[in-house]
């Protein structure tokens, strides 16, 4: 007898459908076709095992599977509970009239407990948009899967639920998430909040402008200067993300299977892989591709501890992902794209001693051994940098101070504004949705300078030497200043202000 019963497939973050044939007839022998790995060939272990101790068996028939597209490798151990319901119901050992109508997934242990799958969420939306009546999956999944609305969602813990099911009719418990609800409810509760932060103001105003408009940061300074700290609550000013942004980085995640219990994020991603990190780990890649960090920071923050650390290769990989915001992985026989639109955030110690710029501290290092240690960092991916501050140690006063900072849901409402304002400005371009996406034609555009503001600018390039890729970012800079401010125009305040935020381009730290 022939049974269809239907499984999916995640490439890149996108789902495929794949349905798997069983056919039970004469004979003996067990035959898995349509270009499974060796996780789904072991399946049939798993199967025979959970089937038993469930008071099912395997048929000692010819049991012929095949996961049609036969041409698309199929990957993991999440058709388990596929191929046993196909099996069963094609051995007439369960009656499913329905089975057909089902998206079902689930790995399965040997006493037919089912473990969590990966990429639920892209699976879920699959399904809805192709039909289905419902999707059967591992109850520690279930929560991100009813995200989608128009799907009936069953979370099962057991193969025994699924069997009774569909065999005589047991019902089984549907998940219902207010998408809504779920979303808003923690928004106003960040983890990490800028009022632990004490002292370094103008570090938080340099956080506070990156935030509002975008811009990549590089912070500077010595150990125990707070640049970890700070950076960990970038995510906590950033504009709350939109029902939109969140299903889509929900979804990246769903794909490496870190959404467990979760439901929809509602927090900002905030990614801090270690210095030896390899690059197919960072943009994503591998034999079967996966996203990378980059990709997992999508609608959040990238923060790159110690940077001069970091493998110079590495580094280089992430300069296109940067410009184009998307990451695309080819292989012979098929290509990926991953988004990738993440803020920037990189520390780095003045000099390999650590504590070139602050004044308290010897310097240690040779001029020439400095030099060997910023230029790990190539010119390219520095430009790609909208603001460089330099963070000096917090004094004793500040640190023993018992009051306490601005919070950061204070300040992310100025950020929130001075977003508002960019939408309005951009809303007739494409790609552009905040300054720090604005190319050279819109910053002639939208950045004009009065005479004074003009005068300004040239005598500061002049006299500190700025280079040539410091004019556009300081420009990009003082529109978000202004932003900030509610003003049009910008002003010699916001150029003076911009031009502080440019500390790499100055002689005598990169040559």
């Amino acid at each position: 007898m022939l049974t269809k019963v239907y499984g999916s497939a995640v490439f890149g973050v996108e789902a495929t459908t794949i349905t798997v044939e069983v056919n039970v007839d004469k004979g003996v022998g067990y035959h898995l076709v349509g270009l499974p790995d060796n996780a789904i060939k072991e399946s049939n272990y798993r199967i025979a095992a959970a089937l038993q101790n469930n008071g099912y068996k395997i048929p000692g028939k010819k049991i012929t599977i095949n996961m049609a597209p036969a041409d698309l490798r199929k990957e993991g151990s999440a058709y388990d509970l596929t191929l046993a319901l196909g099996i069963l119901s094609a051995s007439s050992q369960i009656q499913s009239e329905e089975i057909e109508q089902y998206i079902i997934m689930g790995e399965l242990s040997l006493d037919g407990s089912l473990q969590p799958i990966k990429g639920a969420l892209p699976i879920a939306i699959k399904a809805q948009e192709e039909g289905f009546k419902g999707f059967i999956l591992p109850s520690q999944n279930a929560k991100e899967a009813a995200i989608v609305g128009d799907l009936k969602v069953y979370g099962v813990d057991n193969i025994k639920q699924v069997l009774e099911f569909f065999d005589q009719g047991t019902p089984l418990e549907q998940t219902i998430i207010d998408t809504r609800a779920e979303f808003y409810k923690s928004l106003d509760f960040p983890e990490f909040d800028f009022s632990d932060v004490k002292g370094q103001e103008s570090i938080k105003r340099c956080m506070e402008i990156a935030a509002a408009g975008g811009h990549n940061i590089i912070l500077i300074g010595p150990p125990g200067a707070g640049k970890t700290m700070l950076a960990k609550r970038l995510p906590s000013i950033l504009p709350p993300m939109t029902l939109q942004e969140a299903l889509e980085t929900t979804k990246i995640h769903s794909v490496v299977g870190k959404i467990k219990n979760m439901g929809l994020m509602n927090q900002r991603p905030f990614r801090s892989p270690h210095h030896t990190i390899s690059d197919v780990a960072l943009v994503g890649g591998g034999a079967y591709p996966q996203p990378g960090e980059i990709s997992l920071s999508h609608n959040g923050v990238l923060f790159l501890d110690e940077l001069p650390e970091f493998k110079r290769g590495v580094l280089e990989v992430m300069r296109q992902p940067l410009e184009d915001r998307e990451v695309t992985i080819s292989r012979a026989r098929f290509t990926v794209t991953y988004p990738s639109s993440f803020m920037l955030v990189a520390s780095m110690n003045p000099s390999p001693g650590g504590y070139f710029n602050d004044p308290d501290a010897p310097v240690t290092s040779s001029p020439a051994e400095m030099q060997r240690y910023l230029s790990k960092i190539s010119g390219p991916l520095l430009d790609r940098i909208d603001i460089h501050i330099e963070v000096t140690p917090v004094p004793f006063e500040k640190l023993s101070e018992d009051r306490k900072g601005e919070s950061s849901v204070d300040i992310r409402k100025r950020v929130t504004a001075a977003r508002e304002i960019q939408t309005k400005r951009f809303k007739s371009l494409e790609n552009v949705h905040y300054n720090a996406q604005m190319s050279t034609k819109q910053i002639r555009e939208f950045c004009s300078l009065d005479v004074a503001s003009k005068a300004l600018l040239k005598n500061a390039m002049e006299r500190l030497n700025l280079s040539a890729r410091a004019y556009d970012r300081i420009l990009k800079v003082a529109r978000t200043i202004a932003d900030l401010a509610s003003d049009e125009a910008l002003n010699g305040n916001h150029i003076s202000e911009a031009i502080q935020y440019r500390s790499l381009d100055r002689e005598g730290w990169l040559g």
